[in-house]
């Protein structure tokens, strides 16, 4: 008796990527209103070209959908994108990276990518909690002399810089 894997069909996942593109894209042309996406008498508005970005990503995912959709019963729907448990571990990268940006976007990017580099020291390489806090605090502390004090390219910060005057 041969034990077959759960898998992931390629369909859905088509379906899937052409659904955030339409939402992405949607997002685009939303903010493009916001800041003109017309020809004004003086060239383009800020958001012309972004409008015509966010239409290109738009239709373009719905083609792919469309074109999911229309030979959904001519291949068999036998085509796996991947198994359940390969998928799983890209859920386990993908998740905590998209918390990573969350916690980026409230705390800014040194205390983020601490937390994230000392998280997957701790999760993933079994690190005691010193040493991965110490690693992680040691590459931000680098990258922060390296673009805020060498480079001068100020990077997102949250308020923990803002108590020591950045």
């Amino acid at each position: 008796m041969e034990s077959k894997e759960k898998t992931i069909q390629t369909r859905w996942m088509e379906l899937v990527v052409a659904a955030l593109f339409v939402i992405a894209g949607a997002v685009v042309i939303k903010d493009s209103f916001r800041t003109g996406f017309r020809w004004g008498t003086d060239g383009p508005e800020p958001g012309y070209f972004p409008f015509y970005i966010g239409l290109i990503l738009v239709v373009g995912a719905i083609w792919v959908a469309v074109q999911t959709l229309l030979s959904w019963n001519k291949d068999g729907g036998e085509d796996a994108f991947s198994t359940v448990d390969e998928f799983k571990l890209v859920l386990k990268m993908l998740i905590p990276t998209v918390i990573y940006v969350l916690v980026l976007i409230f705390m800014g990017l040194y205390v983020a990518s601490i937390l994230f580099i000392a998280f997957f020291m701790v999760w993933q390489g079994k690190y005691s909690y010193i040493k991965s806090f110490a690693v992680g605090f040691g590459v931000c502390a680098i990258l922060f002399g390296l673009f805020e004090l060498w480079f001068l390219v100020p990077l997102p910060k949250g308020p923990v810089e803002a108590l020591f005057g950045y």
